[in-house]
C-alpha cells in the first residue's frame, strides 16, 4: 500500500496518496488491536481518539517505510536536483524512461553510483544514451546513468582496449559481475552531453533487472523537490465516428483554459454540443520546483456526471511497448501542428498496460440534457489539478461526408493496398485502430526516378513497420545498387532517406509512417574537411578532427589509419564531426605520420582523405 510513497513527502501528500482510506482504517484498526489490549467499539469520543491514533501510527509507519526505501539509495549527483525531464514524459515515437537532471548548464561534473552493485554493461554511442553506465544492485534494481563525458579511469581504460580490441568507437559490452564492483556514493563517471543529448545534463534511470522494464525514479525517495501542480492548456474534443459531431461539425475542436478558484475551466464557460461517440483529449504540463522546464504528468482520470470513466497511471512500461505513445496522444494533431494531446480514451489497437480502469474505452456518449465533465491529472508527488467543463446532447442535420476513392483499412487485419507501381502491406497490429486508407501519385522532378506515391498521410502512424515496394522509371542497370527509397516532407519538399534495395523490378523498404514516397539513386560520395590538419601541418596539438557529411543515404562507416593501424575516433553526428585523440601509448609520437581517412554512405559511396603532419 505504501510502495509509492517517498521519503521526502509530506504528511499531506502522503494521507493523499493512500489509494483507498478506507483500507487504512482497516488496517490501523486489526494493527492496534493486534498489538494494545482495546476493543473496536468504543463511545463516540473514544473511538475519534482511537482513530487520531490509528492513522497517527499509520502515517508513523508510512514514513519510517519511506526513510527505509531512501536509504537504499544516495543521489546521484551532489548537486540540487533540478529536472528538465520526468519519467514517461511524451516524446517522439516513445515514453521518456527516466528523469533528466540539469547539471547547471556544464559537462564534467561527478556522477556517483547510487547504491552497492556492480557495473553490469557499458555503451558507447554516437546516438541515444551516448556514454552509458548500467548497475546492478543487489535489491533486483539496475541504475543507467546516460549521455556522460566520461567514465572512472579504470572503466575508461578498460572500454578503451575493447574499442580497440574491437576496432570500433561504438561498442555495447556486458561487464562480467566481478570487474568493477562500486560502493554506493562512488564516484563512477563525469556528466557530459553526448549521443541523442539536447544539452548538458544526466539521464538517470531506475529499472527492474529481471525484466529491464524502467520505473520511475521519483518513487524512490530522491532528492527532488515539486510542490507545482501540473497545468491544463487547452482541451481538445474528438468525433470518434463518421456520424459523430462536436459543437454541431463533423471535426474536431479545441477549447482553450483559464484558471480561477483553484480549478481549470474552458475560457468564456461555453456548453459544449456533442453528439455520438466522442473523445476527450487535454494538452498538459507538469513542472518542478526550480526551474521552468515541461514535464511530464503522472496519473489522468476523466468522470462524467460524477463516475469514472477512464484513468491511467505511468509508474512502469515495458520498452517494446512504448511505442504506443502514438496511440496515446491525438497522433493527427501531433502529425498537424506539433502538440501533443493525452486521450481519455484507449484505441482498440493500444496494447499498453497502464490503463488501471476504463468504462467503455473511455470513449464518450452523451444521454439528453447537459452533463459535467471532470478530468484530474497528478504529477508523481500528489499535486494535482482539476479541469472542470458541460456538454449536452445536441445534433445538426448536416450532410455525410463522401469518402470517394478510399479503402477501409482494419488495425486487427493484415492489409495490402496493390496499385501498378505501388505495393503496401500493412501487418496486423500495426495499427491502432480503424481508418480509411487512400492513395494517389503526383508528378516529380528529374531528381526522382518515380511519381510521388501518396501512401495515405502522415496523420496515421504505425506501431509496427510496414513494407513499401515502389516500381522505378528509367533505373540504368548499373544504377540498381544505388537506389533508395526517400519520404518527401509535405511542407518543405525536402527528401530524407529511408532506406530501399532493389529486387525484381522493384525497390522495397520498411516504413514506420505513411506519407508521401518517391525513388531516387545516390552516387554522391561524402564529403570530408579537416579541422585540423592543413597543407600537412598540424593545427592542433592533442587531437585531429574532421567534418564528414552525406547528402542523402547518410554515413555508414568511416575509418580512420595512422601510420597505417586502426585510430579510435569518436563520432558525434549532431555536428558531423569525427575526433581523434593522440595516445602516446599506442602510437609512437615525435615524428612524421602518414594518415587515411575513409568514409562511406549506405549506397557505399566512398571518399578517402590522405595526408601526412608531424606530431
Amino acid at each position: 500500500m505504501f510502495k509509492d510513497i517517498s521519503a521526502n513527502t509530506t504528511v499531506l501528500r502522503i494521507v493523499r496518496n493512500i489509494e483507498c482510506f478506507n483500507t487504512l482504517i482497516v488496517v490501523v484498526c486489526v494493527f492496534l488491536k493486534s498489538k494494545i489490549n482495546v476493543r473496536v467499539c468504543f463511545a463516540p469520543f473514544q473511538f475519534i481518539d482511537f482513530m487520531k491514533k490509528g492513522i497517527l501510527l499509520a502515517l508513523l509507519f508510512a514514513y519510517s517505510f519511506a526513510h527505509a526505501q531512501e536509504a537504499y539509495y544516495t543521489d546521484p549527483m551532489k548537486i540540487p536536483l533540478l529536472l528538465s525531464g520526468s519519467f514517461a514524459e511524451l516524446r517522439s515515437n516513445h515514453f521518456h524512461s527516466g528523469i533528466d537532471i540539469k547539471t547547471q548548464g556544464v559537462t564534467g561534473l561527478p556522477v556517483y553510483a547510487v547504491a552497492d552493485g556492480f557495473i553490469s554493461r557499458i555503451v558507447v554511442s554516437p546516438t541515444g544514451y551516448g556514454n552509458a553506465l548500467y548497475i546492478d544492485h543487489p535489491n533486483g534494481t539496475t541504475t543507467v546513468y546516460g549521455h556522460l563525458e566520461r567514465f572512472a579511469t579504470a572503466i575508461q581504460n578498460y572500454v578503451k582496449d575493447q574499442q580497440y580490441a574491437k576496432q570500433s568507437s561504438r561498442v555495447d559490452l556486458e561487464v562480467p559481475s566481478n570487474f568493477f564492483p562500486v560502493k554506493k556514493g562512488e564516484e563512477v563517471a563525469k556528466s557530459g552531453n553526448s549521443g541523442s543529448s539536447g544539452g548538458p545534463h544526466l539521464h538517470f534511470e531506475v529499472r527492474d533487472t529481471k525484466s529491464e522494464e524502467p520505473l520511475n525514479p521519483l518513487k524512490f525517495g530522491f532528492s527532488v523537490t515539486d510542490n507545482i501542480a501540473p497545468k491544463f492548456f487547452n482541451l481538445l474534443v474528438v468525433p470518434l465516428t463518421d456520424t459523430s459531431q462536436v459543437d454541431n461539425q463533423y471535426a474536431s475542436k479545441s477549447y482553450p483554459v483559464v484558471f480561477y478558484d483553484g480549478k481549470y475551466f474552458l475560457k468564456s464557460n461555453p456548453v459544449i454540443s456533442v453528439y455520438g461517440k466522442v473523445g476527450f483529449a487535454v494538452q498538459v504540463n507538469d513542472y518542478f520546483d526550480g526551474t521552468y522546464n515541461k514535464c511530464g504528468i503522472n496519473e489522468l482520470t476523466f468522470s462524467a456526471d460524477g463516475e469514472n470513466q477512464f484513468m491511467f497511471r505511468l509508474n512502469r512500461f515495458a520498452f517494446d511497448e512504448s511505442r504506443y505513445i502514438n496511440s496515446h496522444i491525438v497522433y493527427s494533431e501531433y502529425a498537424n501542428t506539433g502538440s501533443r494531446f493525452v486521450k481519455t480514451w484507449i484505441d482498440p489497437g493500444n496494447r499498453l498496460p497502464i490503463y488501471n480502469y476504463n468504462l467503455s474505452q473511455g470513449v464518450y456518449e452523451a444521454a439528453s440534457g447537459k452533463h459535467k465533465i471532470e478530468i484530474e491529472i497528478a504529477d508523481s508527488y500528489g499535486n494535482a489539478s482539476e479541469l472542470s467543463f458541460q456538454v449536452e446532447k445536441r445534433h445538426a442535420n448536416l450532410p455525410l461526408v463522401e469518402k470517394a476513392g478510399v479503402i477501409r483499412m482494419q488495425y486487427n487485419k493484415e492489409n495490402k493496398f496493390e496499385a501498378d507501381d505501388c505495393v503496401l502491406q500493412i501487418l496486423k497490429g500495426a495499427l491502432y485502430s480503424d481508418f480509411d486508407f487512400s492513395y494517389s501519385t503526383r508528378p516529380t522532378t528529374n531528381a526522382f526516378l518515380s511519381d510521388f506515391q501518396l501512401v495515405g498521410t502522415n496523420e496515421i502512424p504505425l506501431q509496427k513497420a510496414a513494407t513499401l515496394r515502389i516500381k522505378p522509371q528509367n533505373l540504368p542497370s548499373e544504377l540498381e545498387s544505388k537506389v533508395v527509397i526517400v519520404n518527401v516532407n509535405s511542407k518543405s519538399g525536402k527528401p530524407a532517406a529511408n532506406g530501399g534495395s532493389f529486387k525484381n523490378g522493384w525497390v522495397e523498404t520498411n516504413i514506420r509512417t505513411l506519407g508521401t514516397y518517391a525513388v531516387m539513386v545516390d552516387t554522391i560520395p561524402p564529403t570530408i574537411s579537416s579541422l585540423s590538419i592543413a597543407n600537412e601541418t598540424l593545427t592542433e596539438s592533442n587531437r585531429i578532427r574532421f567534418t564528414i557529411n552525406d547528402e542523402l543515404s547518410g554515413i555508414k562507416s568511416y575509418e580512420g589509419l595512422l601510420d597505417g593501424q586502426w585510430a579510435l575516433f569518436e563520432y558525434d553526428p549532431r555536428i558531423s564531426r569525427i575526433t581523434h585523440y593522440f595516445d602516446n601509448e599506442r602510437f609512437e609520437l615525435g615524428k612524421r605520420h602518414t594518415f587515411k581517412l575513409t568514409v562511406t554512405d549506405y549506397r557505399d559511396n566512398t571518399t578517402i582523405y590522405e595526408t601526412t603532419f608531424w606530431k
